[in-house]
């Protein structure tokens, strides 16, 4: 499992200049070095060769392309060359490469040509877009959409911002995207990266040393996630490996507790008690066998028989998850209430759970008076968008739009860790300033009953020791793979939450377990 950074457009312009005015390389060097890059992967694509049509704007994106199309030109590709905007307001690397296109005999064009192309190279704009395109920008957008052509962005499709990755009014609909260092959090955001296309990042020069220690604040997970598993005993027995208490379920809403505990034992837990209203028994036993069952009456008044059973299995697991299904009635708050306020173990909260947190002062109290990073206890709390913004006090679309800072801000006041749940999710420690954006998964799990397989995936975690963060970091990036193992077999339209349950242990295998 390898950590990727994904950067803000603020963060990749000082590491650039980092490394022009600290390391002394000349911004021309690095500018060819991208063009060099995004000619070879156009040239990998089209090894025929082909009309090209530069579309470039007067900033270093600009001429960035302009030199791409000249490196295709001199080798054998036909290309042509468009200048969007006045030449007098080009940046001087720009104006140096348009001065040596004309040396070539290449002329400037200042409207485009109403000519067939093969390939069209998006360079109006790079990561600086900070308005709306409008007029002749937005006039060339739409008709490099309309072109036919396959296209190719420089950095970022023209028009997507590059912190947010919204649409600026129009956006080019590239069909690939040559980025440099690191990719930008516009490429992995929606819609951003709709209309990114294929999105390959090129090293050019720029280096982690020209952080000069200012290191980026979001990250993500690619690769093979059992490097991030705990070795397996050998030696050990079915407590060895943790024993997590699921409380979860209501009348009618068995398949909440079900997808929780097959997914806690998927994810490697030995044990696994569900605690569930009477009606659920049989469904319980018969979905998840392995299972241990508590059950009480659904109806009426919290009844010593439910705290005294709630109790026994406080103190019998490893960690808790609360929350799935579980409804808002009062024994659902007494059961939250009793979780919250008489264990100190790791506890994930998850769906019911957070919306009764979001309606009741008193149980917010309880999570603030166990501060984590104070070496309270570690508590993970798992809303989708529209129960964050219950927990947080916003709108969805002020949380979708800020889906980086809220959960952070959240996650201090609380002292919880916060997994933000969206089409990419985001996880914030507390008094932590790096943010995990999670880019494993796919649009075939907005079905029912994910949020409750992610839920026992991040409590099988916890139950083997695993710190707060780290369970559910790990536990956001196997759900998204056992998401994309399932599509593959299920097809995404398809795909069943029970489908990413059983896909779990094929997504952490290891390759030659390792025995300690």
């Amino acid at each position: 499992m390898e950590k990727e950074y994904l950067v803000f457009a603020g963060e990749m312009k000082e590491y650039d200049k980092n490394t022009i005015e600290y390391f002394g390389m000349p911004s021309m060097v690095l500018m060819e070095r991208a063009a060099l890059a995004a000619a070879e992967e156009i040239e990998a694509r089209f090894p025929g060769g082909g009309r090209v049509l530069v579309a470039a704007g007067s900033g270093n994106n600009g001429g960035d392309g302009i030199a791409v199309g000249r490196i295709l030109r001199l080798r054998g590709f036909s290309v042509d060359f468009f200048l969007a905007g006045e030449r007098g307001k080009c940046s001087k690397e720009t104006e140096a490469q348009i001065q040596i296109i004309e040396k070539y005999g290449c002329p400037l064009q200042n409207k485009m040509k109403e000519k067939e192309y093969d390939i069209i190279v998006d360079a109006l704009f790079g990561i600086g877009l900070s308005r709306e395109l409008e007029g002749s920008f937005a006039d060339a957008v739409r008709r490099i959409n309309e072109s036919g052509a396959f296209i190719c962005s420089i950095d970022i499709p023209s028009g997507i911002h590059t912190d947010s990755g919204q649409v600026m009014g129009e956006a080019v609909n590239a069909d690939l995207t040559v980025t440099f260092g690191w990719k930008k959090l516009g490429h992995v955001l929606y819609p951003g990266h709709a209309y990114a296309g294929e999105i390959v990042c090129r090293d050019i020069g720029i280096t982690q040393e020209s952080f000069l220690g200012r290191m980026p604040k979001v990250y993500t997970y690619i690769g093979d996630a059992s490097d991030g598993m705990p070795c397996r005993n050998g030696g050990g027995n079915k407590g060895t490996f943790g024993k997590i208490l699921v409380v979860a379920g209501s009348i009618n809403m068995s398949g909440a507790c079900e997808l929780c505990a097959r997914a806690a034992y998927r994810a490697g837990a030995g044990m696994v008690k569900v605690i569930t209203p009477e009606e659920n028994r049989t469904i319980i036993q018969s979905g998840v066998p392995e299972a241990l069952l508590s059950t009480y009456p659904a109806k009426g008044e919290i009844s010593p028989q439910l705290h005294n059973i709630l109790e026994k299995g406080l103190q019998w697991a490893d960690c808790i998850v609360i929350g799935p299904g579980i409804g808002m009635g009062i024994q659902a708050y007494a059961m939250l209430k009793q979780v919250l306020g008489e264990e100190k173990k790791p506890l994930v909260i998850d769906a019911d759970g957070l919306n009764l947190i979001a309606k009741s002062p008193e149980l917010q109290h309880f999570l603030e008076s166990e501060r984590q990073e104070n070496g309270g206890r570690a508590i993970i709390l798992t809303p989708h968008l529209a129960e964050f913004a219950r927990l947080y006090g916003c709108t969805v679309e002020e949380a979708k739009r800020d889906i980086l800072q809220k959960p952070k801000e959240l996650a201090d006041r609380w002292g919880c860790t916060v997994v933000c749940k969206d089409a990419r999710t985001a996880v914030a420690a507390p008094a932590k300033e790096e943010i995990y954006m999670n880019t494993s998964g796919n649009d075939g799990m907005a079905t029912a009953g994910m949020g409750d397989v992610l839920a026992g995936t991040i409590g099988g975690l916890l139950a083997q020791g695993m710190e707060a963060e780290k369970a559910a970091v790990l536990g956001v990036y196997i759900h998204g793979l056992a998401g994309d193992r399932a599509a593959e077999e299920k097809g995404r339209y398809g795909l069943m939450a029970g489908d990413v349950a059983e896909c779990l242990g094929s997504a952490m295998k290891r390759k030659g377990m390792e025995i300690v």
